[in-house]
């Protein structure tokens, strides 16, 4: 293992700790900023952006207005029906260090290689005792993969298990570089009609399915994982084509189904941005169970959840 860069710097969105579903055992989770995607459905939609963002929530302000005196670009102001004039805003976080009751909060900070290992060894002895480790999610951990590639190497020289979950959307020297420091790659697959997928994430395909099959054949333990959308794949002929796609992968034996959930859908008006799903509903019993014998039906382990 080449020497690992402790001083590399990445943006970091949140650190969630007690994660069961994302990787074996107890495992804490590191939300990288970035994602060259934008599905219709995302849940984090704080992390799309490389920076970071200004979250608002009304219910907590409590009108003191000492985040106006301190904002220089003018962005915020009580006769505005938003609070925040977005076009304005710098997204420097000087309202946010001033907000005690937490109606403003900044989403992405500048933390070094060294940091996060400071955060995560405070989980080490879950990690020993459950078998579990470290996952990187975002956004795309592979938008950051300098950062995500130092980080893994710092945790591997612990001994820690190490988890990925990756869209796969990223330059083929990237995902050779990074993916054999990852334990357990969790691939996401929304569609393989090229069509279907580029409308509703806003890219195209090609460069995922390929990198799919590349992730497979560099990290030990991969799981494919579909986000089970209304509209776009909740159907047996989408759910058998990732299905045969994933048993080319190398050694993949397992897909998770993800039903849609709307649990990001307040994000959204934190941000002041409208939730691009309107009210779509979520999805039945009866079609999860359907759909998941599709998926056994060729052979497959199936998860419902992470």
């Amino acid at each position: 293992m080449s020497e690992i860069k402790y001083d590399q710097e990445g943006i970091v969105f949140d650190i969630q700790r007690y994660s069961i579903h994302d990787g074996p055992g107890i495992r804490t989770i590191v939300f990288l900023k970035g994602c060259p995607l934008a599905c219709r459905w995302c849940s984090n939609p704080e992390s799309q952006r490389f920076d970071a963002v200004l979250m608002y929530k009304k219910s907590s302000c409590v009108g003191c207005g000492k985040c106006i005196e301190v904002c220089k670009a003018g962005a915020l102001s009580f006769s505005n029906p938003e609070f925040i004039d977005r076009d304005k805003c710098v997204r420097c976080g000087a309202c946010a260090n001033v907000c005690l009751p937490g109606a403003l909060t900044m989403k992405g900070k500048g933390m070094t290689v060294w940091q996060v290992m400071q955060e995560l060894q405070k989980d080490a002895i879950n990690y020993r005792r459950s078998g579990g480790g470290i996952t990187l999610s975002g956004g795309e951990p592979l938008v950051q993969s300098a950062f995500a590639l130092e980080l893994l190497k710092a945790c591997k020289d612990k001994g820690w298990s190490t988890a990925m979950e990756t869209t796969g959307h990223a330059p083929k020297e990237v995902v050779e570089q990074v993916m054999p420091f990852v334990d357990h790659a969790l691939v996401d697959l929304k569609s393989i009609d090229p069509r279907v997928h580029e409308s509703q994430t806003g890219v195209a395909n090609r460069l995922i399915l390929e990198n799919a099959i590349r992730i497979s054949q560099l990290s030990p333990n991969t799981v494919v994982r579909v986000p089970v959308v209304p509209g776009v794949n909740d159907n047996q002929a989408a759910i058998e084509a990732i299905g045969h796609f994933a048993k080319l992968m190398h050694g993949v034996n397992t897909i998770h189904l993800l039903p849609y959930h709307t649990y990001g859908e307040n994000k959204y008006a934190l941000l002041g941005r409208e939730y691009p799903m309107g009210d779509t509903k979520a999805l039945s019993e009866k079609t999860v169970e359907l759909l998941k014998g599709v998926v056994e039906g060729l052979g497959l382990r199936c998860v419902i959840g992470g």
